[in-house]
């Protein structure tokens, strides 16, 4: 079909130019219209179901909530795992169910399966939440206010009230999360002496306070012949009217609420705090909905908080901690300024070997004439301007320029002969026709495996494989169009030159002559010498560090700050203060966030912003592992760096150990943690095999219990409501005019830290007398776990660790060796989680995805010359190309990773690119009547020009990105170098092994059809 496109677009170059024009256009115009963002939107169907119940140990609530939910979800088909975290009152379990499950219909079964089972719940447990996860990644963005006329209350009020309102009406914002700060709210603070002496309880003064101030409905009335609602308002106007508000005593009288206790409007007990550089401020988060694109959402949030800062008094002052766009940014002019020099790189290129600035010319215009309509594509699939796509348009770079070579070049070869433009152009397209098409195909038959080779690695990277053929087929359409109609149109005759000195007979060609020649008589040498290498690049495996992703230097380093269990809120204040002392003299730190309590009390997450990469002398990881020395010196607290993983990891490498039997979970946790944290390479070494927490444990005595008429459960509530409060869906409110704050019951704070306090609380019986609790049930201190995490219905535990000097591969290979993982007990199980997982999942993929590429451009080829056997000759091509690929990445030292994966697929396309070439003319030289020896050398020889500009191309193209220039040009480096060592050693073999193992491939075929005709 070429054929007659190539002859057609000569003979009438108006069509061509207006339809070129036309996509053209449309891709600019696509352009203007994509987005940016830092990965391809990916539609996993996760479903979450949040239970709280105040005040419950995570023991409890694993038994009487979480696993019960575990159960009832399991049985609904297409679900991938179930990962529950149980805490202090809280449990959170999370449905991860396969890719293609319908998100809507999951969650009403995931809600159906909750309510069936509803009433086996404890009574006092919030009403389940059952909600899809619609948040794509963590937060985009994150400031800090602050202010030195302003406390950290008022602070607090202003987000809640101002900013996060004014974020939440920005499309694609779906959550801002406050950090620190504290709620405001009507403290109650009884005085237990002061019940004592009016004989009533902390719940019956909640109770009547809540049963009270309340508005109601009434209903409609019809007074005085028009229709009135009817309301029932029972809600207190002020503080000071809840202070007066009568409460009845159980002998009938009624007291203030003030004369038992203290009523104000003020705030609740501090759990979470906020500081940057070490002084008190409240942040926020935003967070992005899944669908939106990041840096959109991102400008338009720093609009708003612009516009907003416009209204606020000077006092006020808002601070950028980090925002994910500045990174995306970079990298996306990174990639482009990559794309740039490439293509500038590859026409010099081009321009060296043509000495013709008019076919230099032509050939310059297939790149943007291949890339530009490829944006219309990608926004007519929805794509982004995002790492995949970036990284699939840096790839063709190299890719794009070399069907528009391979025409341009035959056609300089017909012009030598003395034909005229327009002849040239015709014979030179109709000739090499074929070999293009077959170049093109083979690209697209080994990317669309790739873009299609399913899970989620196949969701993000769709848009890739999608983008690379595309492109690839605008470049075929280009080199089989625009090429040969500008080149009948623009280039000028020469002059006819004898056949000895010609191009073809040139002397700086005369070495591969003698080396082909000399191949060609030594077949078997020649053949053992490449399987030798081919062999010996296989060794190099062992050697080469193997990993997914190399860090990132993304100028936030974040770490985590854990305290033992029990620690208070003011104790993990200090450690901080503490980090940020030792962090803040570096240079390299611009400032410094702390969230304070950001799972639990003794917890903290602080974020290190590094000042801008041209400003600082060493990278990112280079200032972690100077402070991290530095940080373990801090004495009873755990502080170590944090990584955002692909797979949701908190550390470089994770590990699961699984089991129903928490004894012996435990002691095989224990044993692996401590052979980890001996394993050189091993930093940071972490369990998530909580230590216990303190607590004070009632136990009644069922014998006084039943002998006073108290129940179990009126225990239970009477010191829950007088020590922690009502739940938060029982409590008061108290209106204020834009919103309503919780009117908050419970003892007093400074009397909360008296156990006698909690042995002399009242609890009702059965005839309405109160009891003593220290009269009907035991006190004493005990421990419990302070936190309980289970997957796939099984208790478990993360062991994870930072690396120092080692890839994740040999890290893990390394873990996989040790003594207490090779004899885990029979029911403890282990499995890969966060980077791990996805790199083992990404390295199976991606070779059944290789797999389906080699047979593709096998069936491709067999299509093409309609042979089953002259294929084999270009596919030997290959595994020559693997040994240069190896030995790039140990020379480099770069990981065989996510990116170097891409690079050698990427080669299996190009390097059959050469063999086609020598394969297509060495059958046209035999179709003319040369014997296979002479059209051999001929096609080699003929060949070798522009075999060796679309590689040194290519290899131009791919410069800029092997060399890690751009904000990220380090995580895409081992691509580049991969593609460039494959092709060198490839395009030197593939000169001399492929016209060798074609001999024997076609003997082997002329003496098979001999004997099917003698038959």
């Amino acid at each position: 079909m070429s054929f007659h496109l190539s002859t057609w677009s000569i003979k009438n170059p108006i069509a061509v130019l207006l339809a070129f024009m036309i996509m053209a256009l449309v891709g600019l115009f696509s352009f203007t219209t994509l987005g940016i963002d830092n990965s391809p939107n990916l539609d996993i169907p996760i479903v979450q179901v949040i239970v709280n119940q105040r005040g419950t140990s995570p023991t409890e609530l694993e038994t009487q909530v979480t696993k019960k939910i575990e159960d009832a979800v399991a049985g609904l088909g297409d679900i991938d795992e179930i990962i529950s975290n149980v805490g202090d009152g809280f449990s959170n379990t999370t449905i991860n169910f396969v890719l293609g499950t319908d998100t809507n219909q999951a969650t009403n079964d995931v809600r159906d399966a909750v309510n069936q089972i509803r009433q086996d719940l404890p009574e006092d447990v919030d009403e389940p939440i059952v909600r899809q996860l619609k948040l794509a990644g963590g937060s985009i963005i994150t400031y800090s206010v602050s202010s030195d006329q302003r406390s950290v209350e008022e602070l607090s009020d202003f987000v809640d009230r101002k900013v996060a309102r004014a974020l939440l009406n920005v499309e694609g914002v779906a959550q801002v999360n406050r950090i620190g700060g504290i709620d405001r709210e009507i403290r109650v603070d009884l005085d237990p002496n002061r019940l004592l002496a009016y004989g009533i309880t902390a719940t019956q003064v909640n109770e009547q306070i809540r049963n009270f101030n309340i508005n109601l409905p009434g209903g409609r009335s019809e007074i005085g012949g028009t229709e009135q609602n009817v309301r029932t308002l029972g809600s207190t106007k002020s503080v000071q009217d809840l202070r007066s508000y009568p409460i009845t005593l159980p002998n009938g009288d009624t007291v203030p609420l003030i004369n038992l206790g203290e009523v104000e409007d003020g705030y609740d007990d501090p759990r979470e705090s906020a500081y940057l550089n070490g002084q008190p401020v409240v942040g926020f988060s935003v967070f992005r909905s899944s669908g939106s694109v990041l840096v959109g959402v991102e400008e338009e949030v720093r609009k708003t908080i612009a516009e907003l800062e416009k209204t606020l008094p000077d006092d006020l002052k808002f601070s950028l901690i980090f925002t994910q766009g500045d990174y995306i940014r970079n990298s996306y002019r990174g990639t482009f300024d990559a794309l740039i020099l490439g293509c500038a790189l590859t026409v010099v290129v081009v321009g060296l070997f043509l000495k013709d600035w008019r076919a230099t010319l032509i050939t310059s215009i297939a790149l943007p004439l291949s890339l530009i309509p490829t944006f219309a594509v990608m926004r007519l699939f929805d794509y982004t301007l995002n790492d995949m796509t970036l990284l699939a348009l840096a790839l063709a770079i190299g890719n794009l320029v070399d069907d528009a070579i391979c025409m341009i070049e035959n056609i300089d070869t017909h012009l030598q002969m003395g034909k005229k433009p327009f002849q040239a152009a015709w014979d030179g397209a109709v000739e090499i026709g074929l070999a293009v098409v077959a170049t093109t195909a083979t690209i697209v038959g080994v990317f669309l495996p790739v873009a299609f080779m399913g899970g989620i690695p196949g969701q993000y990277f769709q848009p890739f494989g999608v983008t690379v053929a595309v492109s690839t087929m605008f470049s075929t359409l280009v080199a089989t169009t625009m090429i040969p109609m500008l080149s009948a149109a623009l280039l000028k005759p020469k002059r006819r030159q004898p056949q000895h000195q010609s191009n073809l007979r040139q002397p700086s060609f005369t070495p591969y002559r003698s080396l082909l020649t000399w191949s060609l008589r030594h077949r078997i040498f020649t053949m053992l010498l490449a399987i030798a290498f081919f062999i010996a690049s296989l060794q190099l495996i062992p050697y080469i560090p193997k990993g997914l992703f190399s860090n990132l230097d993304a100028g936030l380093s974040r770490l985590n700050v854990e305290l033992p269990p029990g620690s208070t809120l003011q104790e993990t204040e200090a450690v901080v203060q503490q980090a940020t002392k030792i962090l803040e003299p570096s240079p390299t730190v611009d400032l410094i966030l702390a969230d304070v309590g950001d799972d639990g009390v003794n917890t903290a997450l602080m974020y290190v912003k590094l000042i801008p990469n041209d400003q600082r002398d060493i990278s990112q990881a280079v200032f972690e592992d100077q402070m991290r020395p530095k940080l373990t010196e801090i004495p009873g607290a755990r502080v170590t760096f944090r990584r955002e993983g692909a797979g949701g990891g908190s550390k470089d490498l994770s590990i699961i150990l699984k089991s129903d039997n928490p004894v012996a979970l435990k002691q095989a946790a224990d044993t692996i943690e401590e052979e980890m944290v001996q394993t050189p390479g091993l930093v940071e070494v972490t369990s998530s095999l909580s230590l216990v927490t303190p607590e004070i444990i009632i136990e009644p005595d069922p014998l006084r219990s039943t002998d006073l008429g108290v129940s179990v459960q009126a225990i239970a509530s009477t010191a829950a409501l007088a020590f922690l409060g009502d739940t938060d869906s029982n409590l008061a409110k108290f209106n204020l005019p834009d919103r309503q704050i919780p009117i908050h019951v419970k003892v007093a704070s400074e009397k909360r830290k008296d156990i006698e306090t909690l042995k002399n609380l009242r609890v009702p019986s059965n005839d309405g007398t109160l009891v003593p609790l220290s009269a009907v049930a035991t006190i004493r201190l005990g421990s419990g776990p302070a936190a309980i995490k289970r997957f796939n219905r099984n208790r478990q535990v993360e062991l994870s660790a930072n690396l120092e000097g080692v890839s994740l591969g040999d890290a893990l290979e390394t873990v996989r060796g040790l003594p207490g993982m090779t004899s885990l007990p029979p029911d403890v199980s282990e499995e890969p989680f966060g980077d791990a997982k996805i790199m083992r999942d990404v390295f199976a993929r991606f070779g059944a995805a290789l797999t389906m590429a080699i047979l593709c451009i096998y069936g491709v080829l067999v299509l093409l010359y309609n042979n089953f056997l002259y294929p084999i000759a270009i596919m030997l091509s290959l595994p020559l190309s693997v040994g240069g690929a190896l030995l790039g990445l140990l020379l480099t030292q770069n990981e065989l990773g996510l990116f170097a994966l891409i690079g050698i697929v990427l080669l299996m396309g190009l390097v059959t690119k050469n063999a086609i070439l020598l394969v297509d003319f060495t059958l046209a030289y035999m179709k003319e009547g040369k014997p296979i020896f002479k059209a051999l050398v001929e096609a080699g020889v003929s060949r070798l020009r522009p075999i060796l500009m679309t590689t040194l191309s290519t290899i131009a193209g791919m410069s800029p990105i092997a060399l890690a220039l751009g904000a990220d040009g380090a995580v895409r480096s081992p691509m580049a170098i991969a593609v460039i060592g494959g092709l060198i050693t490839s395009t030197l073999l593939t000169l001399v092994v492929v016209p060798v193992m074609f001999t024997y491939i076609d003997s082997f075929y002329k003496g098979f059809r001999g004997l099917i005709t003698n038959n």
